[in-house]
Protein backbone atom coordinates (compact mmCIF):
# COMPACT_ATOMS: atom_id res chain seq x y z
CA UNK A 1 0.00 0.00 0.00
CA UNK A 2 1.13 3.54 -0.91
CA UNK A 3 1.80 5.56 2.17
CA UNK A 4 -0.06 8.30 0.70
CA UNK A 5 -3.16 6.06 0.36
CA UNK A 6 -2.68 4.58 3.67
CA UNK A 7 -2.87 8.68 5.16
CA UNK A 8 -6.28 8.44 3.22
CA UNK A 9 -7.89 5.45 4.67
CA UNK A 10 -6.76 6.83 7.84
CA UNK A 11 -8.19 10.35 7.15
CA UNK A 12 -11.58 8.47 6.17
CA UNK A 13 -12.05 6.72 9.43
CA UNK A 14 -11.08 9.67 11.24
CA UNK A 15 -13.83 11.29 9.73
CA UNK A 16 -16.39 8.19 9.66
CA UNK A 17 -16.39 8.36 12.82
CA UNK A 18 -17.95 11.28 14.20
CA UNK A 19 -17.44 11.16 17.81
CA UNK A 20 -19.91 12.73 19.57
CA UNK A 21 -18.81 16.38 22.20
CA UNK A 22 -19.03 15.35 25.51
CA UNK A 23 -21.05 18.38 26.78
CA UNK A 24 -24.17 19.45 29.05
CA UNK A 25 -27.81 19.18 27.02
CA UNK A 26 -27.66 22.97 27.33
CA UNK A 27 -24.05 23.78 26.06
CA UNK A 28 -22.17 27.74 26.67
CA UNK A 29 -21.82 29.11 23.16
CA UNK A 30 -19.85 32.31 22.08
CA UNK A 31 -20.75 34.07 19.04
CA UNK A 32 -18.53 36.39 17.32
CA UNK A 33 -20.58 39.66 15.56
CA UNK A 34 -23.71 40.84 15.81
CA UNK A 35 -24.48 41.36 12.28
CA UNK A 36 -27.93 39.61 10.82
CA UNK A 37 -26.14 36.43 10.94
CA UNK A 38 -24.68 36.12 14.06
CA UNK A 39 -27.86 37.96 15.90
CA UNK A 40 -29.86 35.28 13.04
CA UNK A 41 -27.99 32.91 14.64
CA UNK A 42 -28.39 33.83 18.82
CA UNK A 43 -32.10 33.47 17.87
CA UNK A 44 -31.90 29.70 16.40
CA UNK A 45 -30.32 28.64 19.47
CA UNK A 46 -32.77 31.02 21.88
CA UNK A 47 -35.54 28.93 20.00
CA UNK A 48 -33.70 25.00 20.48
CA UNK A 49 -33.42 26.40 24.33
CA UNK A 50 -29.53 27.27 24.11
CA UNK A 51 -29.31 30.32 26.23
CA UNK A 52 -26.34 30.45 27.84
CA UNK A 53 -24.34 32.46 25.41
CA UNK A 54 -22.79 35.52 25.06
CA UNK A 55 -22.41 38.02 21.42
CA UNK A 56 -19.21 39.44 21.14
CA UNK A 57 -19.35 42.77 18.70
CA UNK A 58 -16.35 44.51 17.28
CA UNK A 59 -17.92 47.78 16.77
CA UNK A 60 -20.31 49.86 18.95
CA UNK A 61 -23.27 48.89 17.66
CA UNK A 62 -25.38 45.94 16.35
CA UNK A 63 -26.37 45.48 12.31
CA UNK A 64 -22.53 44.85 10.99
CA UNK A 65 -22.59 45.77 7.11
CA UNK A 66 -26.37 47.17 7.36
CA UNK A 67 -25.73 50.61 8.70
CA UNK A 68 -27.42 53.91 8.83
CA UNK A 69 -25.10 57.16 8.64
CA UNK A 70 -26.25 60.71 8.70
CA UNK A 71 -26.01 63.03 5.82
CA UNK A 72 -27.24 66.55 4.75
CA UNK A 73 -29.70 65.86 7.57
CA UNK A 74 -31.39 62.64 6.43
CA UNK A 75 -29.98 59.34 7.37
CA UNK A 76 -28.87 57.11 4.47
CA UNK A 77 -27.89 53.78 4.20
CA UNK A 78 -24.08 53.31 4.01
CA UNK A 79 -24.45 49.25 3.58
CA UNK A 80 -27.03 47.54 2.58
CA UNK A 81 -29.93 49.13 0.66
CA UNK A 82 -32.12 46.90 -0.91
CA UNK A 83 -34.47 44.60 -0.31
CA UNK A 84 -33.60 41.92 -2.92
CA UNK A 85 -36.00 39.50 -4.50
CA UNK A 86 -39.71 40.70 -4.05
CA UNK A 87 -43.28 39.57 -5.27
CA UNK A 88 -41.93 35.99 -6.55
CA UNK A 89 -43.51 32.63 -5.03
CA UNK A 90 -41.22 32.35 -2.36
CA UNK A 91 -41.41 35.28 0.75
CA UNK A 92 -38.34 36.70 1.57
CA UNK A 93 -37.75 36.42 4.74
CA UNK A 94 -36.42 40.12 5.41
CA UNK A 95 -39.24 41.25 3.28
CA UNK A 96 -41.81 40.20 5.33
CA UNK A 97 -40.11 41.45 8.44
CA UNK A 98 -39.15 45.00 6.96
CA UNK A 99 -43.03 45.10 5.71
CA UNK A 100 -44.42 44.02 8.41
CA UNK A 101 -44.43 42.14 11.83
CA UNK A 102 -44.88 46.06 13.02
CA UNK A 103 -41.62 47.41 11.52
CA UNK A 104 -43.29 48.94 8.14
CA UNK A 105 -40.07 50.41 6.97
CA UNK A 106 -40.32 53.18 4.46
CA UNK A 107 -39.22 51.78 0.63
CA UNK A 108 -39.47 52.61 -2.54
CA UNK A 109 -39.89 49.97 -5.16
CA UNK A 110 -36.73 50.71 -7.73
CA UNK A 111 -37.41 51.28 -11.32
CA UNK A 112 -34.93 50.22 -14.01
CA UNK A 113 -37.36 50.03 -16.78
CA UNK A 114 -36.34 53.67 -18.19
CA UNK A 115 -32.54 53.19 -18.31
CA UNK A 116 -32.27 53.40 -21.80
CA UNK A 117 -33.82 57.18 -21.86
CA UNK A 118 -31.46 58.01 -19.58
CA UNK A 119 -28.05 56.63 -20.93
CA UNK A 120 -25.41 59.64 -21.06
CA UNK A 121 -22.22 60.15 -23.24
CA UNK A 122 -18.85 60.42 -22.17
CA UNK A 123 -18.62 63.89 -23.60
CA UNK A 124 -22.49 64.55 -22.53
CA UNK A 125 -25.64 64.47 -23.80
CA UNK A 126 -27.61 61.66 -24.13
CA UNK A 127 -27.73 58.68 -26.33
CA UNK A 128 -30.60 57.84 -28.30
CA UNK A 129 -33.00 55.88 -26.74
CA UNK A 130 -33.90 53.10 -29.15
CA UNK A 131 -29.86 53.13 -30.00
CA UNK A 132 -29.63 52.09 -25.75
CA UNK A 133 -32.92 49.52 -25.86
CA UNK A 134 -30.91 47.93 -28.87
CA UNK A 135 -27.82 47.52 -26.81
CA UNK A 136 -29.71 46.10 -23.85
CA UNK A 137 -32.14 44.12 -25.68
CA UNK A 138 -28.85 42.73 -26.86
CA UNK A 139 -27.37 41.72 -23.89
CA UNK A 140 -30.63 40.14 -22.58
CA UNK A 141 -30.31 37.99 -25.37
CA UNK A 142 -26.75 37.22 -24.04
CA UNK A 143 -27.94 37.01 -20.65
CA UNK A 144 -30.85 34.14 -21.31
CA UNK A 145 -28.19 32.21 -23.54
CA UNK A 146 -25.89 32.29 -20.61
CA UNK A 147 -28.79 31.02 -18.16
CA UNK A 148 -29.57 28.01 -21.02
CA UNK A 149 -25.73 27.42 -21.26
CA UNK A 150 -25.48 27.44 -17.36
CA UNK A 151 -28.47 24.98 -16.69
CA UNK A 152 -26.00 22.52 -19.27
CA UNK A 153 -23.24 22.57 -16.87
CA UNK A 154 -22.09 20.26 -14.06
CA UNK A 155 -23.14 20.98 -10.73
CA UNK A 156 -19.55 20.36 -9.44
CA UNK A 157 -18.44 23.42 -10.99
CA UNK A 158 -16.03 21.46 -13.44
CA UNK A 159 -17.34 22.75 -16.67
CA UNK A 160 -17.96 27.10 -14.93
CA UNK A 161 -16.54 29.74 -17.30
CA UNK A 162 -16.84 33.57 -16.35
CA UNK A 163 -19.36 35.22 -17.39
CA UNK A 164 -17.34 37.20 -20.24
CA UNK A 165 -16.28 34.27 -21.50
CA UNK A 166 -20.08 33.24 -21.62
CA UNK A 167 -20.10 36.29 -23.61
CA UNK A 168 -17.66 35.50 -25.96
CA UNK A 169 -19.19 32.01 -26.49
CA UNK A 170 -22.42 33.04 -27.23
CA UNK A 171 -21.06 34.57 -30.66
CA UNK A 172 -22.90 37.30 -29.93
CA UNK A 173 -20.13 39.78 -28.75
CA UNK A 174 -16.82 37.60 -29.73
CA UNK A 175 -14.95 40.78 -27.72
CA UNK A 176 -17.14 41.37 -24.87
CA UNK A 177 -18.73 44.60 -24.33
CA UNK A 178 -15.66 47.63 -24.92
CA UNK A 179 -17.25 50.77 -26.32
CA UNK A 180 -18.36 52.77 -23.83
CA UNK A 181 -22.22 52.34 -23.82
CA UNK A 182 -21.44 48.23 -23.74
CA UNK A 183 -18.98 48.76 -20.94
CA UNK A 184 -21.65 51.14 -18.83
CA UNK A 185 -24.49 48.43 -19.59
CA UNK A 186 -22.82 45.77 -19.09
CA UNK A 187 -21.43 47.17 -15.88
CA UNK A 188 -24.67 47.95 -14.79
CA UNK A 189 -26.09 44.09 -15.33
CA UNK A 190 -23.18 42.64 -13.79
CA UNK A 191 -20.89 45.13 -11.21
CA UNK A 192 -23.84 47.19 -10.17
CA UNK A 193 -25.13 43.10 -8.57
CA UNK A 194 -22.19 41.33 -8.08
CA UNK A 195 -19.42 44.17 -7.41
CA UNK A 196 -17.02 42.19 -9.58
CA UNK A 197 -16.51 42.65 -13.22
CA UNK A 198 -17.78 39.51 -15.12
CA UNK A 199 -14.29 38.64 -16.22
CA UNK A 200 -14.28 36.90 -12.92
CA UNK A 201 -17.90 36.38 -11.59
CA UNK A 202 -19.28 32.63 -12.42
CA UNK A 203 -21.47 31.82 -15.01
CA UNK A 204 -22.80 28.65 -12.67
CA UNK A 205 -23.19 30.55 -9.60
CA UNK A 206 -25.18 33.46 -11.13
CA UNK A 207 -27.41 32.34 -14.08
CA UNK A 208 -30.00 31.82 -13.10
CA UNK A 209 -29.61 34.07 -9.47
CA UNK A 210 -31.77 32.28 -6.89
CA UNK A 211 -32.63 35.00 -4.85
CA UNK A 212 -34.75 36.47 -8.46
CA UNK A 213 -35.83 32.88 -8.92
CA UNK A 214 -37.01 32.03 -5.83
CA UNK A 215 -38.43 35.33 -4.18
CA UNK A 216 -39.10 37.55 -7.16
CA UNK A 217 -37.75 40.18 -9.63
CA UNK A 218 -38.52 43.14 -8.01
CA UNK A 219 -36.20 45.06 -5.40
CA UNK A 220 -37.12 47.82 -3.16
CA UNK A 221 -34.71 50.76 -1.47
CA UNK A 222 -34.95 51.04 2.07
CA UNK A 223 -35.26 54.93 2.99
CA UNK A 224 -35.85 54.81 6.22
CA UNK A 225 -34.43 56.93 9.15
CA UNK A 226 -34.79 54.41 11.48
CA UNK A 227 -32.42 52.65 9.68
CA UNK A 228 -32.56 49.05 7.81
CA UNK A 229 -30.79 48.16 10.44
CA UNK A 230 -34.29 47.91 12.50
CA UNK A 231 -34.65 44.69 11.25
CA UNK A 232 -31.60 43.16 12.94
CA UNK A 233 -33.24 44.98 16.17
CA UNK A 234 -36.31 43.34 15.21
CA UNK A 235 -34.44 39.79 15.17
CA UNK A 236 -32.37 40.65 18.49
CA UNK A 237 -35.85 42.10 20.14
CA UNK A 238 -37.19 38.41 19.83
CA UNK A 239 -34.58 37.06 22.47
CA UNK A 240 -32.91 39.11 23.76
CA UNK A 241 -33.71 41.67 26.88
CA UNK A 242 -34.98 45.17 25.41
CA UNK A 243 -35.83 48.72 27.44
CA UNK A 244 -39.44 49.00 27.39
CA UNK A 245 -39.64 52.49 26.66
CA UNK A 246 -36.42 53.25 24.05
CA UNK A 247 -36.77 49.56 22.50
CA UNK A 248 -33.17 49.32 22.57
CA UNK A 249 -30.98 46.33 23.50
CA UNK A 250 -30.05 46.11 27.02
CA UNK A 251 -29.19 42.54 27.53
CA UNK A 252 -25.85 41.84 29.33
CA UNK A 253 -25.08 38.99 26.76
CA UNK A 254 -24.54 41.45 23.97
CA UNK A 255 -21.18 43.08 24.19
CA UNK A 256 -20.03 45.97 22.54
CA UNK A 257 -16.93 46.92 21.50
CA UNK A 258 -15.32 43.35 21.95
CA UNK A 259 -12.59 43.10 19.33
CA UNK A 260 -11.50 39.54 19.25
CA UNK A 261 -8.60 38.41 18.68
CA UNK A 262 -7.74 34.92 19.61
CA UNK A 263 -9.46 31.70 19.24
CA UNK A 264 -8.25 28.44 21.41
CA UNK A 265 -10.19 25.68 20.68
CA UNK A 266 -9.36 21.89 21.90
CA UNK A 267 -11.95 18.84 22.23
CA UNK A 268 -13.19 20.61 25.60
CA UNK A 269 -13.99 23.61 24.45
CA UNK A 270 -13.23 27.13 23.32
CA UNK A 271 -11.31 30.07 24.56
CA UNK A 272 -12.14 33.51 23.22
CA UNK A 273 -9.73 36.29 23.76
CA UNK A 274 -10.32 40.40 22.96
CA UNK A 275 -7.73 42.72 22.29
CA UNK A 276 -8.50 44.14 25.52
CA UNK A 277 -7.11 40.84 27.24
CA UNK A 278 -10.85 39.97 28.64
CA UNK A 279 -10.92 36.15 28.13
CA UNK A 280 -14.48 33.96 27.63
CA UNK A 281 -14.71 30.30 27.60
CA UNK A 282 -17.93 28.56 26.32
CA UNK A 283 -18.28 24.53 24.91
CA UNK A 284 -18.29 26.12 21.48
CA UNK A 285 -17.99 29.65 19.24
CA UNK A 286 -19.71 30.55 16.02
CA UNK A 287 -17.65 32.56 14.22
CA UNK A 288 -19.97 35.40 12.04
CA UNK A 289 -17.18 37.88 10.74
CA UNK A 290 -16.65 38.70 7.48
CA UNK A 291 -14.97 36.78 4.87
CA UNK A 292 -12.81 39.50 4.17
CA UNK A 293 -11.89 39.25 8.04
CA UNK A 294 -11.59 35.83 8.00
CA UNK A 295 -8.55 36.49 4.91
CA UNK A 296 -6.44 38.69 7.13
CA UNK A 297 -4.66 38.17 10.76
CA UNK A 298 -7.19 39.75 12.67
CA UNK A 299 -8.69 37.08 14.44
CA UNK A 300 -5.87 34.27 15.28
CA UNK A 301 -6.92 30.44 15.48
CA UNK A 302 -5.32 27.84 17.86
CA UNK A 303 -4.62 25.63 16.74
CA UNK A 304 -4.27 27.15 13.09
CA UNK A 305 -7.39 26.18 10.70
CA UNK A 306 -6.68 23.02 8.82
CA UNK A 307 -5.40 23.53 5.02
CA UNK A 308 -9.20 22.54 3.71
CA UNK A 309 -10.82 25.19 5.63
CA UNK A 310 -8.02 28.02 4.85
CA UNK A 311 -8.05 26.82 1.40
CA UNK A 312 -11.69 27.51 1.13
CA UNK A 313 -11.82 30.88 2.77
CA UNK A 314 -9.32 31.83 0.15
CA UNK A 315 -11.15 30.60 -3.02
CA UNK A 316 -14.10 33.20 -2.55
CA UNK A 317 -13.95 36.53 -3.27
CA UNK A 318 -14.49 39.48 -0.76
CA UNK A 319 -15.85 42.06 -2.91
CA UNK A 320 -16.46 45.94 -2.55
CA UNK A 321 -19.36 48.07 -3.51
CA UNK A 322 -19.16 51.71 -2.53
CA UNK A 323 -22.38 54.12 -2.53
CA UNK A 324 -20.59 57.51 -3.01
CA UNK A 325 -24.05 60.60 -1.25
CA UNK A 326 -23.11 64.22 -2.88
CA UNK A 327 -25.54 66.93 -1.42
CA UNK A 328 -25.60 69.98 -4.20
CA UNK A 329 -26.99 73.29 -3.18
CA UNK A 330 -29.74 73.20 -5.81
CA UNK A 331 -31.26 70.13 -8.03
CA UNK A 332 -29.70 70.10 -11.66
CA UNK A 333 -30.87 66.77 -13.01
CA UNK A 334 -33.79 65.60 -14.44
CA UNK A 335 -36.51 64.83 -12.00
CA UNK A 336 -40.26 63.06 -12.51
CA UNK A 337 -41.48 59.46 -13.04
CA UNK A 338 -38.66 57.57 -15.11
CA UNK A 339 -35.84 59.60 -13.96
CA UNK A 340 -34.76 58.27 -10.63
CA UNK A 341 -31.59 56.13 -12.10
CA UNK A 342 -29.43 57.05 -15.03
CA UNK A 343 -25.49 55.81 -16.47
CA UNK A 344 -22.42 57.03 -17.61
CA UNK A 345 -21.13 55.83 -20.25
CA UNK A 346 -17.45 56.38 -19.57
CA UNK A 347 -14.32 55.45 -21.66
CA UNK A 348 -12.97 53.91 -18.29
CA UNK A 349 -15.39 51.05 -17.19
CA UNK A 350 -16.41 51.75 -13.69
CA UNK A 351 -15.83 54.92 -13.71
CA UNK A 352 -19.09 56.89 -11.76
CA UNK A 353 -21.27 55.02 -13.81
CA UNK A 354 -24.47 54.15 -11.75
CA UNK A 355 -26.40 57.55 -10.45
CA UNK A 356 -29.70 57.37 -8.70
CA UNK A 357 -31.71 61.07 -7.38
CA UNK A 358 -33.35 60.52 -4.21
CA UNK A 359 -35.85 62.97 -4.36
CA UNK A 360 -38.36 60.49 -3.86
CA UNK A 361 -36.96 58.87 -1.05
CA UNK A 362 -35.55 61.94 0.68
CA UNK A 363 -37.93 64.75 -0.44
CA UNK A 364 -36.18 68.50 -1.10
CA UNK A 365 -32.72 66.94 -0.10
CA UNK A 366 -30.75 67.79 -3.41
CA UNK A 367 -28.83 64.63 -2.78
CA UNK A 368 -26.92 62.11 -5.69
CA UNK A 369 -26.14 58.62 -5.07
CA UNK A 370 -23.05 57.46 -7.22
CA UNK A 371 -22.07 53.79 -6.98
CA UNK A 372 -18.79 52.33 -7.62
CA UNK A 373 -17.10 48.70 -7.11
CA UNK A 374 -14.25 46.94 -6.85
CA UNK A 375 -11.03 48.32 -8.25
CA UNK A 376 -12.62 51.94 -8.30
CA UNK A 377 -13.94 51.43 -4.70
CA UNK A 378 -10.45 50.86 -3.52
CA UNK A 379 -8.74 53.67 -5.30
CA UNK A 380 -11.24 56.45 -3.84
CA UNK A 381 -11.16 54.83 -0.60
CA UNK A 382 -7.27 55.92 -0.65
CA UNK A 383 -7.66 59.26 -2.00
CA UNK A 384 -9.14 62.61 0.04
CA UNK A 385 -12.91 62.52 -0.31
CA UNK A 386 -12.35 66.42 -1.93
CA UNK A 387 -10.08 64.42 -4.30
CA UNK A 388 -13.63 62.33 -4.91
CA UNK A 389 -15.62 65.28 -5.11
CA UNK A 390 -13.74 66.72 -7.62
CA UNK A 391 -13.96 63.62 -9.73
CA UNK A 392 -17.74 63.37 -9.48
CA UNK A 393 -19.09 66.77 -10.11
CA UNK A 394 -16.15 66.53 -13.29
CA UNK A 395 -18.20 63.68 -14.52
CA UNK A 396 -21.49 65.41 -13.44
CA UNK A 397 -20.80 68.78 -15.64
CA UNK A 398 -19.26 66.39 -18.60
CA UNK A 399 -23.03 65.15 -18.46
CA UNK A 400 -24.64 67.86 -18.21
CA UNK A 401 -21.96 70.44 -20.31
CA UNK A 402 -25.84 72.98 -20.71
CA UNK A 403 -26.47 72.82 -17.09
CA UNK A 404 -24.95 75.05 -14.40
CA UNK A 405 -23.85 72.36 -11.95
CA UNK A 406 -22.77 74.05 -8.63
CA UNK A 407 -19.74 72.64 -6.62
CA UNK A 408 -21.11 69.56 -4.11
CA UNK A 409 -21.20 70.67 -0.52
CA UNK A 410 -21.39 67.47 1.11
CA UNK A 411 -20.21 64.26 0.48
CA UNK A 412 -19.95 61.22 2.47
CA UNK A 413 -17.25 58.27 1.06
CA UNK A 414 -17.84 54.95 3.10
CA UNK A 415 -14.55 52.84 3.02
CA UNK A 416 -15.66 49.45 3.70
CA UNK A 417 -12.66 47.95 2.11
CA UNK A 418 -10.04 49.77 4.54
CA UNK A 419 -12.05 49.08 7.36
CA UNK A 420 -10.52 45.74 9.73
CA UNK A 421 -13.78 44.86 10.59
CA UNK A 422 -15.13 44.27 7.49
CA UNK A 423 -12.29 44.39 4.57
CA UNK A 424 -15.33 44.49 1.95
CA UNK A 425 -18.96 44.60 1.37
CA UNK A 426 -19.93 41.35 0.27
CA UNK A 427 -18.49 37.48 -1.07
CA UNK A 428 -18.86 36.69 -4.41
CA UNK A 429 -18.63 33.53 -6.16
CA UNK A 430 -15.80 33.03 -8.49
CA UNK A 431 -14.92 30.68 -11.27
CA UNK A 432 -14.86 27.33 -10.38
CA UNK A 433 -16.35 27.28 -7.00
CA UNK A 434 -19.40 24.28 -6.47
CA UNK A 435 -21.16 22.97 -3.59
CA UNK A 436 -17.99 21.39 -2.19
CA UNK A 437 -16.59 24.46 -1.64
CA UNK A 438 -19.40 26.12 -0.07
CA UNK A 439 -19.45 22.98 2.28
CA UNK A 440 -16.06 23.22 3.56
CA UNK A 441 -16.43 27.03 4.17
CA UNK A 442 -19.71 25.99 6.23
CA UNK A 443 -18.20 23.13 8.10
CA UNK A 444 -17.09 23.28 11.57
CA UNK A 445 -13.60 22.99 12.30
CA UNK A 446 -14.12 21.15 15.78
CA UNK A 447 -15.89 23.02 18.10
CA UNK A 448 -15.48 26.03 15.79
CA UNK A 449 -18.74 26.42 13.78
CA UNK A 450 -18.97 29.68 10.73
CA UNK A 451 -21.68 31.27 9.41
CA UNK A 452 -22.09 34.49 7.57
CA UNK A 453 -23.34 35.61 3.62
CA UNK A 454 -20.47 34.04 2.51
CA UNK A 455 -21.75 30.50 3.88
CA UNK A 456 -24.93 30.62 2.30
CA UNK A 457 -24.67 28.96 -0.54
CA UNK A 458 -27.95 30.37 -2.52
CA UNK A 459 -27.95 34.05 -1.25
CA UNK A 460 -24.36 34.46 -0.75
CA UNK A 461 -24.11 38.63 -0.62
CA UNK A 462 -27.47 39.38 0.55
CA UNK A 463 -28.88 40.28 3.88
CA UNK A 464 -31.82 37.22 3.07
CA UNK A 465 -28.42 34.98 2.63
CA UNK A 466 -27.06 36.60 6.09
CA UNK A 467 -29.99 35.84 8.11
CA UNK A 468 -30.79 31.91 6.76
CA UNK A 469 -27.24 31.18 7.03
CA UNK A 470 -27.64 32.64 10.74
CA UNK A 471 -30.36 29.86 11.32
CA UNK A 472 -28.63 27.01 9.21
CA UNK A 473 -25.13 27.36 10.95
CA UNK A 474 -26.79 27.39 14.03
CA UNK A 475 -28.99 24.39 13.37
CA UNK A 476 -25.42 22.68 12.45
CA UNK A 477 -24.36 23.23 16.14
CA UNK A 478 -27.80 21.98 17.36
CA UNK A 479 -28.15 18.52 15.66
CA UNK A 480 -24.52 17.79 17.11
CA UNK A 481 -25.46 19.29 20.77
CA UNK A 482 -28.99 18.16 20.91
CA UNK A 483 -29.41 15.62 18.62
CA UNK A 484 -25.49 13.86 18.91
CA UNK A 485 -25.37 14.60 15.15
CA UNK A 486 -22.04 15.77 15.02
CA UNK A 487 -20.95 14.72 11.54
CA UNK A 488 -20.91 17.28 8.93
CA UNK A 489 -20.46 15.23 5.44
CA UNK A 490 -18.83 16.52 2.35
CA UNK A 491 -19.84 15.30 -1.03
CA UNK A 492 -16.69 14.99 -3.93
CA UNK A 493 -16.25 17.98 -6.13
CA UNK A 494 -17.21 16.20 -9.02
CA UNK A 495 -20.19 14.27 -7.24
CA UNK A 496 -22.98 14.90 -9.49
CA UNK A 497 -25.62 13.98 -6.84
CA UNK A 498 -28.27 17.20 -6.46
CA UNK A 499 -29.25 16.14 -3.14
CA UNK A 500 -28.19 18.37 -0.27
CA UNK A 501 -24.80 17.64 1.49
CA UNK A 502 -25.07 18.22 5.18
CA UNK A 503 -21.37 17.96 7.00
CA UNK A 504 -17.61 17.69 7.19
CA UNK A 505 -16.31 17.11 10.46
CA UNK A 506 -18.32 18.86 13.62
CA UNK A 507 -16.49 16.15 15.40
CA UNK A 508 -13.89 17.09 19.00
CA UNK A 509 -10.39 17.81 18.08
CA UNK A 510 -8.78 15.78 16.21
CA UNK A 511 -5.63 13.47 17.44
CA UNK A 512 -1.61 14.15 16.63
CA UNK A 513 -2.09 11.91 13.94
CA UNK A 514 -5.73 13.06 12.52
CA UNK A 515 -4.67 16.93 12.55
CA UNK A 516 -1.45 16.22 10.77
CA UNK A 517 -4.00 14.32 8.03
CA UNK A 518 -6.61 17.36 8.00
CA UNK A 519 -3.66 19.77 7.79
CA UNK A 520 -3.32 18.36 3.86
CA UNK A 521 -4.81 20.15 1.17
CA UNK A 522 -5.94 17.24 -0.68
CA UNK A 523 -7.47 14.65 1.03
CA UNK A 524 -11.33 16.35 1.99
CA UNK A 525 -11.50 16.10 -1.93
CA UNK A 526 -10.73 12.65 -2.41
CA UNK A 527 -12.34 11.42 0.30
CA UNK A 528 -15.73 13.04 0.16
CA UNK A 529 -17.23 10.40 -2.19
CA UNK A 530 -16.64 7.54 0.82
CA UNK A 531 -18.04 9.65 3.20
CA UNK A 532 -21.65 8.82 3.83
CA UNK A 533 -24.49 11.17 2.99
Amino acid sequence: MKPYTAIILVFAAVVAQCPSHTTAADPKVIIVGAGMSGISAGKRLWEAGITDFVILEATDRMGGRIHKSEFAGVNVEIGANWVEGVNGDEMNPIWNMANGTGLNLRTFRSDFDHLASNTYKKDGGLYDKKFVEKIIKRMDEVEESGSKLAGTLQNSGQQDMSVMSMQRLTGQMPTGPFTPIEMVVDYFQHDFEFAEPPRVTSLHNTHPLSTFNNFGKDVYFVADQRGYESVVHHVAGQYLETDPESGDIVDPRLKLNMVVREITYSHSGVTVRTDDDKVYRADYVIVSASLGVLQTDLIRFEPQLPSWKTMSIYQFDMAVYTKIFLKFPKRFWPDGPGTEFFLYASGRRGYYPVWQQLEMQYPGSNVLLVTVTDDESRRIEQQSDKQTMTEAVEVLRKMFPGKDVPEATEILVPRWWSNRFFKGTFSNWPIGVSRYEFDLIRAPVGRVYFTGEHTSEKYNGYVHGAYLAGIDSADILINCTKKKMCCYNVKGKHDQSKEPSRAYAAAAQPSAVARRISDQPQPPRLLAPRLPR
